[in-house]
């Protein structure tokens, strides 16, 4: 009897909370999406199966060596870790301290959970590899300028208009999340509305990258909120595009545009690249890589390494990057205030 008891307790069933289950809805829901009606499949379903696997009762496969010991609630260590960080013995208190304590400290404690005999989960392995050091977002961005012809774009600048028209909704996004929390509505540091911001972009990569160094703790709910906006971009552009123009206009044909010449391929993003990291240091990584991807598209003499990124390479880092960003769809870090208030800005 004691056997089959422990066999029952045991199960993930039993520790099943509220909150998990919940989780594991939102994440069925994302496979439904991904695979039903195809809302960016490629990343949905990942992000998806990765929610599910955090959220399975028990497993921790989301959780890193310290996040075991404070789930563990053993009295004993928990006082080696409260000594540590001059604080009370509980996970609460534990959780706060280590929230505002310095990255070195917050490392040092990882080592001592390790040291204890915890180790971190699969999925958490993956986010410190993939986006804890902010690889897989660069690594899709070199595969992006890969895929990227600007031809088009040469041969009729004033479309750079279009693009920059996407930092109105940056600014806004920002401003938006700014706004609730002046009001007492939902708190938002101005990290978190910087990287809540990008979601007016509608860019998926970008999103990632800078919530992962700005506000980690939020990268579930906003990689989420913009793959999910950006999936409905063919719903709601056309009624939007019909109110905006007559039959007559969207029946006109367009004018071929001039051939775009080699050297201006190839000149193009080594100056872009130039002229914006110059001025802005801190657009270099994801600029650098996008840029020389696109170099190897244009150049045609790495064909190998350009196949090779366009599709192998962004391939298999995208699996990594959808699992690493389902290990934050955690109940206890998505179901937040602050998750609504993303969706809502978004």
């Amino acid at each position: 009897m004691e056997s089959l008891n422990a066999l029952i307790q045991g199960m993930g069933l039993m520790h099943l909370g509220a909150g998990q289950a919940v989780m594991l809805l939102v994440s069925l829901l994302l496979l439904w999406l991904a695979i039903a009606r195809k809302f960016e499949p490629l990343l949905l379903l990942p992000i998806g199966f990765g929610g599910l696997l955090s959220n399975i009762p028990e497993a921790g496969l989301a959780l890193t060596a310290l996040e075991s010991l404070l789930a563990h609630h053993d009295a004993g260590q928990l006082a080696v870790i409260a000594a540590k960080l001059n604080c009370a013995p509980d996970v609460h208190a534990i959780k706060e301290a280590l929230a505002l304590a310095l990255p070195s400290v917050q490392g040092q404690m990882e080592d001592l959970a390790v040291d204890m005999g915890y180790s971190a989960g699969v999925l958490a392995i993956f986010y410190k590899v993939a986006i804890g050091s902010g690889i897989a977002p660069l690594v899709i961005f070199m595969g992006v300028g890969a895929m990227t012809d600007f031809g088009p774009l040469l041969a009729n600048p004033r479309t750079l208009l279009l693009g920059a028209a996407a930092q109105f909704g940056i600014f806004a996004t920002v401003l938006g999340a700014l706004t609730l929390n002046y009001f007492g509505i939902i708190s938002f540091t101005l990290p978190q509305a910087a990287a809540i911001g990008i979601i007016g972009g509608a860019d998926g990569p970008t999103a990632i990258y800078l919530s992962g160094k700005l506000a980690p703790e939020l990268l579930g709910a906003i990689a989420v909120a913009a793959y999910s906006y950006m999936a409905l971009v063919p719903l709601i552009q056309p009624p939007i595009m019909k109110a905006l123009t007559s039959e007559k206009e969207r029946k006109i044909r367009m004018v071929q545009l001039r051939t775009v010449s080699k050297r201006e391929k190839i000149l193009f993003p080594a100056v872009l690249l130039l002229l914006v990291a110059l001025l802005l240091p801190d657009a270099a990584p994801l600029l650098g890589m996008f840029c020389f991807g696109n170099l190897m598209r244009e150049s045609g003499v790495v064909e190998r390494l350009s196949d090779t990124v366009q599709n192998g390479l962004i391939n298999i880092v995208t699996i990594f990057l959808g699992l690493s960003v389902g290990a934050k769809l955690v109940a206890d870090k998505f179901l937040q205030p602050q998750t609504l208030g993303i969706l809502v800005l978004g």
